[in-house]
C-alpha cells in the first residue's frame, strides 16, 4: 500500500491530477477485498489493482469521467451468473468501488505526505474518506487523518462515534464502512509497513530482496561482506547494512510488523544469527537449511538455556513445500510464506500449511 501512497504523493507534487479507486465493500467471491486499490494517471496508465478484467477496464474509463467532471462517484458490480463468465473471472459476488479525484492542491498533497510520515515513523493512523459525489479537487473534501492517539489532521471533523470506530480500525488493522451523517464512511488504517531483515548477501538473498521488494515489503539486507552487501547486487533494497553478524541484535529497530530471514553463507553465521534474535517479538522468523542441519543449530540452543517454545516459532526449513530447488523457486517459497503471516496475522503452521 505504501507504493501506491508514494505514487500519489510524487504525482500531487508534479502537479498532476490523480484518480484513486477503491474496493469499500466487497462480498462473495468477488475478485478483489475491501481495501484494495489502484492509482490511475492522468494518460490512463495505471498503479495496483482492484479485481481485473472489465472490473478493472469500467473503473479506468470511469476515470475518465470523473476527472473530467471533478467529482467522485460509486460504480457497483454485480459479478454473478453470466456476467461472471462474461467478464473471463471465475469469482462471483459484489462489489463497490469508490473511483474519486485527488488534487495537486496543498490540503491533499500534504494529507498523504503526512500519511507516509506516520509510516516512516512507525505510527499508526486511519485515513477516513466521506464517500460521496462532492468535487474534491478545490480543497480537502471529506478526507482527513486520525492517528492512535486520537489527534485529527485534516478539516474533516468526525463525532464521537466515529472516532471510535476509527480507533477500533487501527486496533483490527482493518478497514470499515459505516454510516456517517445520512451517507458513509470508510475508514483505512494506514500503519508500519512490513521489513524484512535478510541476513545474508548471497544468491538465494539476492533471489528473495526484489520479490519481496515487489509484494511490498520494505528490505533490509545484512552481511559482513561488501563485496556482496551492495547496490550491483540489491538494486532494489531499501538498506543495506555491512555488519558483522556478531551482536546484530543491538542494530535492529524492531517494529511490530519485523520479519526475520537467515539465509547465511554457512549453519554457524545461522546460529548466530538466530541465537542474538530468537528472543526477538518478530512477526515472523525463518532460517534457511535442512532438517539435520536445524536440528544441530536446535541442541545447541538448548544446551544454552533457549527454551522448545522459542525454538518452535522458527520457520525451519523455511519456505512453503513446493519442491523448489533453484534460489529463485526457494525465493517464491520463502515469500509465500511471508505473505501469508502478513495476511492471516498468524504462522503458516498455526494455517495448516505444510512448511
Amino acid at each position: 500500500m505504501k507504493m501506491l501512497y508514494k505514487e500519489i504523493v510524487q504525482l500531487l507534487t508534479e502537479g498532476k491530477k490523480v484518480i484513486l479507486a477503491t474496493v469499500i465493500q466487497q462480498s462473495g467471491s468477488a475478485p478483489r477485498k475491501s481495501g484494495a486499490q489502484m492509482v490511475i494517471r492522468e494518460d490512463g496508465s495505471f498503479v495496483g489493482s482492484v479485481g481485473g478484467g472489465r472490473l478493472e477496464a469500467a473503473c479506468i474509463s470511469a476515470a475518465h469521467m470523473v476527472a473530467a467532471e471533478g467529482a467522485a462517484r460509486v460504480l457497483e458490480f454485480h459479478l454473478t451468473g453470466t456476467e461472471v463468465a462474461e467478464t473471463a473471472m471465475i469469482c462471483g459476488g459484489d462489489a463497490e468501488v469508490f473511483i474519486e479525484p485527488l488534487s495537486p492542491s496543498p490540503g491533499i498533497t500534504d494529507l498523504y505526505t503526512n500519511l507516509l510520515e506516520i509510516q516512516k515513523r512507525g505510527g499508526k493512523a486511519v485515513l477516513a474518506t466521506v464517500i460521496s459525489a462532492e468535487p474534491v479537487w478545490k480543497g480537502m473534501g471529506g478526507k482527513g487523518l486520525i492517528t492512535s492517539e486520537g489527534k485529527s489532521i485534516g478539516p474533516l471533523a468526525l463525532g464521537r462515534e466515529a472516532l471510535a470506530a476509527a480507533q477500533e480500525v487501527i486496533h483490527e488493522k482493518k478497514v470499515r464502512l459505516i454510516p456517517y451523517e445520512g451517507g458513509r464512511l470508510y475508514l483505512e488504517p494506514i500503519f508500519p509497513e512490513p521489513t524484512l531483515y535478510i541476513f545474508g548477501a548471497g544468491h538465494i538473498s539476492r533471489a528473495i530482496a526484489p520479490v519481496a521488494h515487489m509484494v511490498g515489503f520494505k528490505v533490509i539486507v545484512i552481511d559482513d561482506r561488501a563485496e556482496f552487501a551492495n547496490r550491483d547486487y540489491f538494486p532494489q533494497a531499501d538498506e543495506i547494512w555491512v555488519e558483522a553478524f556478531d551482536g546484530i541484535r543491538e542494530k535492529i529497530d524492531l517494529v511490530e510488523q519485523s520479519y526475520m530471514v537467515i539465509v547465511t553463507r554457512g549453519h554457524m553465521h545461522d546460529y548466530t544469527v538466530l541465537k542474538q534474535v530468537l528472543p526477538m517479538d518478530c512477526r515472523y522468523l525463518g532460517m534457511i537449511g535442512s532438517s539435520r542441519k536445524r536440528d544441530i543449530i536446535y541442541k545447541k540452543l538448548l544446551q544454552e538455556r533457549y527454551t522448545q517454545r522459542e525454538l518452535d516459532r522458527v520457520h525451519a526449513p523455511i519456505g512453503l513445500d513446493i519442491n523448489a530447488e533453484t534460489p529463485e523457486e526457494i525465493a517464491v517459497s520463502i515469500v509465500a510464506e511471508l505473505i501469508i503471516v502478513r495476511a492471516e496475522g498468524r504462522s503458516a503452521q498455526e494455517k495448516g500449511w505444510k512448511v
